[in-house]
């Protein structure tokens, strides 16, 4: 970021946002029926559910996830205008490779 490299950026926070995704717990439908307001958990962090722990397997393959959906993206943009908009994503696979090539990454 300070780098001010915007596709850099643009490419880890929709991948941090992937990750963040994937750590979430599914909330069941039961669970969100039949609670009365006064049965309800109070206080400061009653509501938060525990987080799935991913593994090193886990997160590599939401990156591999992301960058097959630029590379899909890009490859779906063949019109002249669009050249800027695929030259982006190619980039932005480019970058998202490094941490899986970095040794000790990913």
């Amino acid at each position: 970021m300070r780098a001010r490299d915007k596709v850099a950026v643009r490419a880890l926070r929709a991948t941090l946002a992937a990750l963040d995704n994937a750590e979430a717990v599914p909330v069941g439908a039961a669970e969100l029926r039949g609670v009365a307001l006064e049965a309800s958990p109070v206080g400061v962090g009653a509501t938060e559910a525990v987080r799935r722990e991913l593994s090193e397997g886990d997160m590599a393959d939401i990156v591999r996830a992301e960058i097959a959906e630029r590379l899909e993206a890009a490859a779906k943009l063949t019109a002249p205008a669009h050249a800027d908009r695929a030259a982006d994503l190619q980039a932005e696979v480019t970058v998202l490779r490094r941490f899986l090539d970095a040794p000790g990454a990913v």
